[in-house]
């Protein structure tokens, strides 16, 4: 008990510990940490719909410059990684979150977007850089048959961030039922390899065809945040019943990973299969939520808004609203854990995964970019739904070819020699000379 592994020392094997500062748990933990503190408070903010703002037009804009610097810097993120290592990747990258939430504190109060929309185009540099690092520890550091457990560690615990961050707002706003911007102090709580050589493996990358399956899944993957966001959980319910929405919104994204994770790593023997499961599974769930989306959806528009709701006041009429932006929640987890492990199934070294990870993220973020635009120029809630909804159901048989024809199941001696490797690997705080 306690030990994930063992090393050789005097002809004897040694026990290693699991809690050891440089293990694969320990490592995946702080990382999720990291992501608790910038990333999680920053979806808090985001999830508020407009940025918790009456009008949502400057937070789209920031979410625009975000997401497009975003594209930029996370497919060069991997690149940029593999020279600089973790510790500089990292340290460099968080500290661009606190800006964002005090452009929001500045916009409470002057209603200028300017600052808004560079501290968002600060921010996507940043973001670009955080999720390419932590994308290469998720998917390098764990042995290759529990990725989808530490997967879904990393993610409950950087989900919890979302869960605390959304009690902010619901807490400091929750005599204020008629209030439609959030008060201040809801803002202030928010707030090794060569250049060359990084230049053509990313070049490289747009022509490598396990990368072009997943485009789909990618763009996707962030592209239905501004729905959900704006037009569900903004139009439809009041600002302090929005903060409680994104506690359970984030809540049920930890307990999505979980599900998922399992699936992906203990569903059955053949890696390949599970693979298939994991997809088959998320694929059924997700077309059952995006067919109550549409129901729901039809009962309001952009030109006919729904009453507010209000989760004391609103008796019943609160309840399917509800479920449904618990359920989105649900399959935003179980979507991007899924496509996680696909491309930890892809390789084994964390200078590839850094590429591969530092790729996805730079097509999401390019997805996000246009979809905060397309709500900025007022498309239907019911085409921006079914273009959300054709979008994921696209890439289900994509990454069905991809793990067809890309994942190989492991041998026991792959395993047994995989697993080595990740008890000697580096801890991501160590100088990158080091690594």
């Amino acid at each position: 008990m306690g030990f994930e592994g063992a090393e050789e020392s005097g002809g004897t094997e040694v026990p290693q510990s699991k809690f050891r500062y440089n293990s694969p748990f320990v490592q995946v933990s702080l990382i999720g940490l990291v992501c608790f503190c910038c990333p999680g408070m920053f979806n808090a903010l985001s999830g508020m719909g407009g940025g918790g703002q009456v009008d949502p037009t400057a937070s789209n804009n920031a979410s625009t410059a975000l997401y497009t610097t975003f594209a930029v810097f996370g497919i060069l993120g991997g690149g940029i990684y593999n020279i600089l290592g973790p510790r500089l990747t990292l340290l460099s990258a968080c500290s661009t979150y606190v800006l964002y939430a005090g452009s929001f504190l500045y916009y409470n109060h002057h209603k200028h977007q300017a600052f808004a929309i560079v501290a968002g185009a600060i921010l996507g540099v940043g973001a670009g850089l955080l999720w390419a690092g932590q994308g290469a520890i998720m998917t390098s550091y764990p042995p290759a048959n529990r990725k989808g457990t530490y997967i879904s560690i990393f993610w409950s615990i950087f989900n919890m961030g979302g869960v605390i961050g959304g009690l902010i707002p619901f807490v400091l706003n929750y005599n204020r039922s008629e209030a439609a911007s959030v008060n201040d102090a809801t803002l202030i709580g928010f707030m090794y390899s060569s250049v060359s050589i990084e230049v053509v493996e990313i070049a490289k990358l747009f022509g490598n065809w396990k990368m072009l399956l997943i485009i789909p899944a990618a763009w996707s993957s962030n592209f239905f945040y501004t729905y959900q966001f704006n037009n569900v959980n903004q139009v439809m319910f009041n600002l302090r019943t929005r903060g409680l929405n994104n506690v359970f919104y984030w809540g049920a994204q930890m307990l999505g990973s979980i599900g998922i994770g399992y699936i992906m790593d203990f569903s059955f023997k053949s890696r390949r299969t599970r693979g298939f499961a994991g997809i088959t599974v998320v694929g059924i769930v997700g077309t059952a939520i995006w067919v109550g989306g549409l129901v729901n959806q039809l009962t309001y528009s952009r030109d006919d808004l729904p009453e507010k709701l209000d989760f004391k006041d609103s008796g019943s009429d609160f309840a399917g609203p509800f479920v449904l932006y618990f359920s989105f929640g649900l399959l935003d987890s179980m979507f991007q854990s899924m496509v996680y492990w696909v491309i930890g199934a892809l390789a084994n070294d964390s200078e590839t995964l850094s590429r591969y990870v530092g790729f996805y993220k730079g097509i999401q973020s390019a997805g996000a970019a246009v979809a905060w635009q397309v709500d900025t120029h007022k498309v239907s809630f019911l085409t921006q739904l079914v273009t959300n909804w054709s979008l994921t159901t696209v890439s289900y048989p994509l990454l069905v070819v991809l793990v067809l024809l890309a994942v190989k199941d492991e041998s026991k001696a792959d395993l047994e020699e995989i697993t080595k490797e990740k008890e000697a690997a580096p801890s991501f705080a160590e100088p990158a000379s080091e690594k």
